[in-house]
């Protein structure tokens, strides 16, 4: 693949980002001339139409839609071909490493990431924020190597490792509140999975829509140690915070036990690089489930 074709590919991901002509223009350093003559041209390439184009309102025609996930795979591919390819005589391997954002910000991660240099020398990781749908055809599809994930998928050919058990409480600002009287606080919300959405959905007092919903715990943080209400933070996240006196929990608030898990192919190039990482273990004791 040419470089053309990958800022063509480049220009399509960022429009539809921004839903903008001009503001894709200022991220990508182009004119909005530019911008719409790439457009047009990978258009013209596939004979289809990517956009429907009206004053303020960019939207991705059915064409587009389907060209979306395709795009975004070619480009990770292709970032990740350069590298392994440019891989020097200081660096002789390399992993990649999909989570979620969520999982990235938890304290203990960096350690890991730390004890994963320290143990292998020459390895290069590449660290990927995936949204946590998409972490399994990632790994399928080769885009990462093995993922971090709190709700493994049941797919013959994968290997799963617990790695770390941890809670989700229910926080707040307010150092009196109760279950019953945080109905009236604004709730922050996060997306810890089917499971956590099952469990939060059997709590009256928190169904009304969130007035904040993030994929980041660190956001979720400062919003609620700045201002009122309530929101399920994991412990290893706000801890600190409740130390310090911060932030505290909620009470008569379930308490949620989660747990963090890594998967991987079974059968990959790089099964012997997987297993030395899969050895290093995080704070807890890691527990093989498959």
């Amino acid at each position: 693949m040419n470089s053309l074709d990958t800022d063509l590919l480049k220009t399509f991901l960022e429009v539809t980002k921004t839903r903008h002509f001009g503001r894709a223009a200022e991220h990508l350093f182009l004119t909005q001339s530019a911008v719409s003559f790439r457009v047009r041209q990978l258009e013209s390439q596939l004979g289809n139409p990517l956009f429907t184009r009206q004053r303020h309102n960019v939207q991705l025609t059915a064409a587009g839609e389907r060209l979306l996930p395709y795009a975004e795979a070619i480009l990770q591919t292709w970032g990740r071909a350069k590298q392994d390819v440019a891989l020097t005589e200081d660096y002789n391997s390399q992993i990649a490493i999909g989570a979620s954002p969520l999982f990235w910000e938890f304290d203990g991660i960096s350690d890991w990431i730390n004890g994963i240099y320290a143990s292998i020398p020459g390895l290069a990781l590449r660290l990927e924020s995936i949204r946590r749908q998409d972490l399994s055809k990632s790994l399928l599809d080769k885009n990462v190597d093995l993922f971090i994930t709190s709700e493994p998928p049941k797919i013959d050919g994968l290997g799963v490792l617990k790695i770390r058990d941890y809670q989700l409480q229910l926080v707040s600002h307010d150092p009196d509140c109760q279950l019953k009287s945080s109905q009236t606080l604004p709730l922050v919300y996060l997306d810890w999975g089917a499971k956590f959405a099952i469990q939060h959905s059997k709590i009256p007092e928190l169904q009304r829509t969130p007035i904040l919903h993030t994929h980041s715990s660190r956001m979720a943080l400062d919003y609620l140690i700045a201002n009122s209400g309530v929101g399920y933070l994991p412990a290893p996240v706000v801890n600190q915070s409740i130390e310090d006196g911060d932030l505290y929990v909620v009470d008569n608030a379930p308490i949620m036990e989660q747990h963090l898990y890594l998967v991987w192919k079974e059968k990959s190039e790089k099964s012997e690089l997987i297993e030395r990482i899969l050895n290093i273990k995080p704070n807890n004791v890691a527990e093989s489930v498959q």
